[in-house]
């Protein structure tokens, strides 16, 4: 039987996540918290409900996550200075350590996925992904109407 692309990366986009969730809990967390400090150390201010739909999850699911982290002391909600209905999340310094220990476990499970590929099949698998991530979020709307006739 022949691989499927589709097949392989699911496969691998699961056991990626099994492993993060191992790792996360040996610092008394869960993926979902590491992926919200993650997120919000490359976007500084996001609402819970913009949270939740990167997290894919309900708002409701964020709020608890948020208020485990901001009692752990890594984050805290800010009022919107445009909107004082809104509360924007950010970062604390104790959040930090475990954000360095997030990158060195992404850079070593980078190491660990890609050992044996050249820099060339790196950059083309990369490639290659981005592209299929550009076409997933610009898809057409007649092309979703179409399908879900």
């Amino acid at each position: 039987m022949k691989p499927e692309l589709l097949v392989e990366l699911y496969d691998v986009a699961r056991l990626m996540r099994t492993r993060f969730d191992r790792w996360a809990r040996t610092y008394g967390m869960t993926r979902a918290q590491g992926v919200i400090l993650a997120r919000l150390s490359r976007q500084p201010g996001m609402t819970q409900n913009e949270m939740a739909g990167i997290c894919e999850v309900e708002p409701i699911t964020v709020g608890r996550l948020v208020d485990r982290l901001e009692a752990r002391g890594l984050l805290e909600r800010r009022l919107d200075p445009a909107d004082r209905r809104i509360r924007r999340l950010h970062l604390l310094p104790a959040a930090q350590p475990i954000l360095a220990e997030i990158q060195r476990y992404k850079n070593d499970l980078l190491g660990e996925l890609t050992v044996g590929l050249d820099e060339e099949t790196i950059a083309l698998v990369t490639h290659a992904l981005l592209y299929m991530k550009a076409r997933l979020t610009t898809e057409p709307v007649d092309r979703i109407v179409a399908a879900g006739e």
